[in-house]
């Protein structure tokens, strides 16, 4: 990815925290700006996987979740269309529309390396994490006849050691993800597969 560097590390206004777009404004805005599906899904499975893990390992309420979701799914909005203008596009939108700015702060350092924004919340860690190792996961799981059935830890990491399997994902980042969340690369895969979406295909 070429270097996406946003030159600020402050995004939204703290009198908009807890404001998050309703159900029906985030897919509108996804179905408007993802056309390719193969992405949306992405988007759909990190969102999901953010939700559960704001519900189950760090037991947030209900708008806390939703933010955690709403992170997930709109972290990649503009990568189609404006792919030299990613994540900027999708921030000033967010910032547009008055959106938390935890939310949008975790979008903006989902890529550390590229926009040169650090992540610093749970919520800007855990996106960070989930964003390159599910594609991984999914990718892998597209070349298994069983697909995410009977998936193992230890084939997830020997396929992270093949660096000719999808080389667009970044193993550098998978694992300075790691351990910036402070969980392991095991228990991180073991989570995705055993939370991930199957087949999500309605976006």
């Amino acid at each position: 990815m070429q270097n996406l560097n946003l030159g600020r590390s402050e995004f939204g206004h703290s009198s908009n925290r807890g404001r998050i777009l309703s159900e029906s404004e985030a897919k509108a805005l996804l179905e408007s700006w993802v056309p390719n599906e193969k992405l949306r899904l992405h988007m759909r499975q990190v969102s999901h996987l953010m939700r559960i893990w704001a519900d189950k390992k760090e037991g947030l309420d209900e708008l806390q979740q939703k933010t955690w979701e709403q992170a997930g799914l709109l972290h990649d909005a503009d990568w189609e269309k404006w792919p030299e203008e990613h994540c900027r596009r999708i921030i000033e939108e967010l910032e547009k529309r008055e959106v938390d700015p935890d939310l949008i702060h975790a979008i903006a350092s989902h890529g550390p390396r590229y926009f040169g924004v650090l992540p610093v919340t749970k919520i800007d860690k855990m996106l960070y994490a989930f964003d390159e190792l599910s594609g991984f996961i999914h990718a892998y799981s597209l070349m298994r006849p069983e697909a995410y059935e009977g998936m193992e830890i230890k084939g997830v990491k020997k396929r992270l050691k093949d660096k000719t399997f999808a080389a667009g994902v970044s193993r550098e980042d998978v694992y300075d993800a790691c351990e910036r969340a402070e969980i392991s690369l095991d228990d991180l895969i073991r989570f995705i597969i055993e939370n991930q979406i199957r087949n999500y295909t309605s976006c």
